[in-house]
């Protein structure tokens, strides 16, 4: 699914980014750079620094050193409310969401554009149905969000974003919870909205073979350092793969699809 090249300036690009909690070092100068309207993975082990990265590109954590560039302008240069116009971050654990329908959950991502004491307008509400109908949740508008099962409820998060009407996505593992079925339901949805709206997305997945299907870039980190970057087919290599996860995997091509799988020896 590789997409061709723009003039657009990254939708992120980390610059030396180190990161030190309690004296341990989380990330290593980190350096990377996010394609704009391309969907970018990152992968590694457990505690490898993914979601912390993430973190740090979704201004919740702040980097102990380097910078951060959102489409060319310093991550620090935008308000919060800017901010939040620009990019939709989900985060690991969403909670259930107790006491709200699905529609009321998606009206959430209007915040930024009107508001706590904003007034809800008629574009808002054409918004929030917009994002209901892109995400093919309409009818589960009015169910209560704790009556959903997990792919529902990641579905109905994902609309909240959409309703948000950011250019980039920050989703960290949201398909950690599902099984397979909901897992191919939840990324080809991201992988759809994606296409259709330009969006740029970075996404952290602890399945290579996910990643490598619903990809156009991965980046994979080991203990706080990037060790590997490129398409899918560059880094589903077996030295690849060793040095990522330090273990021998075998690859073969996927019998239908244009992507490689990768498996354990």
């Amino acid at each position: 699914m590789n997409r061709p090249a723009t003039d657009q300036p990254a939708a992120f690009s980390a610059r030396d980014i180190d990161l030190e909690i309690d004296g341990r070092r989380i990330l290593n100068q980190v350096s990377l750079d996010f394609g704009s309207g391309e969907i970018t993975s990152l992968v590694g082990h457990n505690g490898s620094g993914k979601s912390s990265l993430l973190k740090i590109l979704a201004r919740q954590n702040k980097a102990t050193a380097g910078r951060v560039l959102c489409a060319g302008q310093e991550l620090d240069g935008f308000s919060s409310r800017d901010f939040a116009r620009k990019v939709g971050y989900l985060q690991q654990d969403l909670g259930a969401g107790s006491g709200m329908t699905v529609r009321e959950l998606v009206a959430c991502g209007r915040y930024p554009w009107h508001g706590a004491l904003g007034r809800f307008s008629d574009i808002d509400r054409r918004k929030v149905e917009d994002a209901l109908a892109l995400t093919h949740i309409e009818p589960l508008a009015d169910r209560p969000i704790e009556t959903l099962s997990g792919g529902e409820r990641q579905r109905a998060w994902i609309a909240m974003l959409m309703a948000q009407d950011t250019e980039c996505l920050l989703l960290d593992e949201p398909t950690s919870a599902l099984d397979i079925a909901h897992q191919i339901e939840v990324l080809s949805l991201v992988r759809r909205l994606s296409a259709d709206r330009g969006l740029s997305v970075v996404i952290v997945l602890h399945d290579i073979n996910m990643a490598a299907r619903f990809s156009d870039r991965i980046h994979a980190l080991k203990n706080g350092e990037v060790v590997a970057s490129g398409t899918p087919a560059d880094i589903l290599q077996t030295a690849t793969l060793r040095q990522i996860y330090g273990i021998d995997m075998d690859v073969t091509p996927h019998p239908s699809l244009n992507v490689p799988i990768a498996y354990v020896r």
